[in-house]
Formats: structure tokens, sequence, C-alpha cells
């Protein structure tokens, strides 16, 4: 006979329903368009937490199967990050997060209004 636990079965239960959670869908939300034309992309941080285990009471020796105890846990945490501002092809990020603490989160931040500008700048002299 074989000796087939359910711990297997468990974890696939959960994970099948954490995957149900977590789609894309989830850390980019659906386009929001206001009536001055301005679309709003949001985004959202997703943070998660999984574990479990299990335990098979009974004598080891006997082939017969034994009671298991078992269990597991997911923790799953969605907090929105900012937006994406899409407005006259310009497309920039704003954060609903505190600022950034430290010089490389900072740069970091700015580097999509750069790129912008430097698009911009590079538009304007070919025009020229």
């Amino acid at each position: 006979m074989e000796n087939i636990n359910p711990i297997g079965e468990l974890m696939r239960s959960t994970m099948e329903n954490v995957k149900n959670i977590l789609k894309v869908d989830t850390v980019v939300g659906d386009p929001i368009v206001t009536p001055d034309g301005i679309t709003l992309v949001p985004i959202s941080k997703i943070s998660v937490g999984f574990g479990g285990g299990g335990v098979e009471f009974g004598n080891k020796r006997s082939n017969e199967q034994r009671p298991y105890g078992g269990g597991n846990a997911t923790g799953v945490k969605v907090e929105p990050f900012g937006f994406l501002v899409i407005k006259d092809g310009v497309v920039r990020m704003v954060n609903v997060t505190p600022p950034a603490s430290n010089t490389v989160d900072r740069i970091i931040d700015l580097v999509p209004q750069v790129m912008d500008r430097v698009d911009a700048f590079i538009a304007k002299q070919k025009e020229s």
C-alpha cells in the first residue's frame, strides 16, 4: 500500500488560490481616462508570504497509512505604489508612497522625468 500524505494537495490548493489573486491586473490596474484626456494607470506592489508543514502520527514500522496533521498559510499584501500619468504622449510616474530616503532611490525616481526632458530636447533640436 502506498503511503501518501496530503501536504502536497494542501499546498497545491493554496497555491491555486494565491495564483487567482496574483494576476497582472493586480499589479498594473485598468487605465482610467479623465474627461480632460489624461490617462491614469494605477500601479501596486505585492508582497507574498507562504508556509506550510505537516506531521504523520503513529508507528513508522507499519505499512498502513498513519494519521496526518498539517496545514499551511499564505499572507498577501497589496499596497498602492503610484500612477502612470499619460498626457499628450508624455508618460510620468507619480508616487503615492513617501519620498525616497536616500540618494540612489531619488535618482531612480527622477529617471523617467529626465528621459522625457531629454526626448523633448532632442525633438526640439531636430526641428531647428
